[in-house]
């Protein structure tokens, strides 16, 4: 089930939303029950035997918990961090490690595969952050089995992120105080990730899906439009998935760090790294890097602490030689900014120089995304040659033409809208009164996704895969 389908907004969130505050039951406990077993279904719903495997992680994650909280036994961390590796090892990168070596020998067909189950890569982090907060001392164990399921299986976050720190919520599962205002809140933060969704990224996703895998004959022009739309469908499609999360989870009581900090507006690539994907970024700088000794070590440590945690985000995100090369790609481009100043110098910099390095980090960024989404490293390569006239003589076609004319309207708003400016646009329209145009605007752009949830079939979502 995902969030933009009338079957979600409907039905499952409505039946919660009144099941949850109803005016007989009000008690903790009901309302966590209710919770947990909305997302069991929520869940279940598009993976109905991986649901299984979930609740088996929890209740090891809960036991491995109760025990460390009576010993502290480093032992119990490791038996609970290892289950969760090697589950995550055999669902997501067993297949491939067999398929290379098969390839080593020749085989002709795949020797494995192994469904992926939905989110595995996720929820699998919040349990591991669970054992690592309890064995560090920044949360306490929770007796209740429930509690535990509930924090890892939370319907808002489960599949897609954001990653919560147990430490985070962990008094709210408890102890949260709903209100009807939070709930207006959430409610809005919620239409606004759907729009960024449906709205923005299932638009200009069907020009990058043409420009990567069925126009086999591109031209230059193409080629950059193709990324460009990439470059804007993950950040609308991700930021929007993560908007509509946090402002479920602001519905029941729940409140979620931010995910996302206008990365598109940064002037270096070590700061577009502290606006993406922060929850990701925190959880590794956290039980990673911190651990390894971060930056306080020599400068060739530093390195490697550096290069492994690389290593891992471009693992942690599929077993694919792309998303390797991604992620080395990021680490070499990341120590250069740090070991020359250059970071240092682009974070100051003002006026012509920030747009210099607004461009150069743009430019990174957009050919990072190509090796992304690219399914090989072969074909990384090749469109990205496209991009620079290698394999092709032809610098604009026709296609190019009519996908712009079919674009740039929502080309524009998309620019717009990975920009602060209309955060600040709302704010000033507050302080001025006029805060009602807020709620037509979210009115209008309500009405206007779900004809587009009701009209279309394409609503992919990118971070379902990892």
């Amino acid at each position: 089930m995902v969030f933009s389908s009338t079957v979600f907004l409907f039905i499952f969130l409505p039946a919660v939303l009144i099941l949850y505050y109803n005016p007989l039951l009000k008690s903790r406990t009901f309302r966590n029950v209710l919770l947990l077993l909305a997302s069991l279904v929520f869940y279940a719903w598009g993976e109905p035997v991986f649901v299984f495997l979930m609740l088996l992680s929890i209740s090891v994650t809960w036991a491995a918990g109760k025990r460390l909280a009576e010993t502290h036994s480093k032992t119990v961390l490791t038996a609970g961090v290892v289950w969760h590796v090697l589950i995550l090892f055999i669902f997501k990168y067993l297949s491939f490690a067999v398929n290379e070596i098969g390839l080593l020998f020749h085989a002709e067909e795949p020797l494995l595969s192994i469904p992926l189950p939905i989110g595995i890569s996720f929820f699998t982090f919040q349990m591991l952050s669970y054992l690592f907060d309890v064995w560090n001392g920044k949360a306490k164990a929770q007796s209740a089995i429930l509690c535990v399921g509930l924090y890892a299986a939370l319907f808002p976050q489960l599949i897609a992120g954001p990653i919560v720190r147990y430490g985070d919520i962990a008094q709210e599962i408890t102890e949260r105080q709903e209100s009807f205002s939070e709930v207006i809140l959430g409610m809005k933060r919620f239409v606004y990730g759907l729009g960024k969704k449906v709205l923005i990224a299932n638009y200009v996703a069907q020009v990058a899906d043409n420009a990567f895998d069925y126009l086999t004959d591109k031209s230059v022009a193409m080629a950059w439009l193709g990324a460009v739309c990439y470059t804007l469908q993950i950040y609308f499609d991700f930021s929007g998935y993560s908007d509509m999360a946090i402002g479920l989870g602001q519905m029941f009581g729940f409140h979620f760090r931010e995910n996302f900090n206008y990365p598109y507006i940064s002037a270096s690539v070590t700061d577009f790294w502290r606006r993406w994907h922060i929850s990701l970024s925190t959880w590794f700088k956290d039980h990673v890097y911190i651990p390894l000794g971060g930056n306080r070590v020599s400068t060739r440590r530093w390195v490697w602490n550096f290069f492994v945690v690389w290593l891992l985000t471009g693992l942690w995100h599929g077993a694919n030689w792309a998303f390797l090369a991604w992620g080395m790609l990021y680490f070499l481009i990341l120590v250069v900014e740090k070991l020359s100043g250059l970071f240092q110098w682009l974070s100051v910099a003002k006026g012509r120089t920030r747009f210099v390095g607004w461009i150069y980090t743009m430019f990174v960024v957009n050919l990072a995304w190509v090796v992304f989404r690219s399914k090989s490293l072969s074909a990384a390569a090749a469109y990205i040659g496209t991009m620079f006239g290698v394999g092709t003589d032809r610098f604009a076609d026709a296609s190019v033409v009519a996908y712009l004319a079919g674009t740039k309207s929502i080309l524009i708003v998309a620019l717009f809208a990975a920009t602060p400016v209309y955060r600040i646009c709302i704010a000033k329209l507050r302080q001025r009164g006029f805060g009602w145009m807020e709620s037509l605007w979210l009115l209008a752009v309500f009405l206007c996704s779900v004809l587009a949830v009701i009209s279309s079939t394409y609503n992919p979502f990118i971070y379902f895969n990892f």
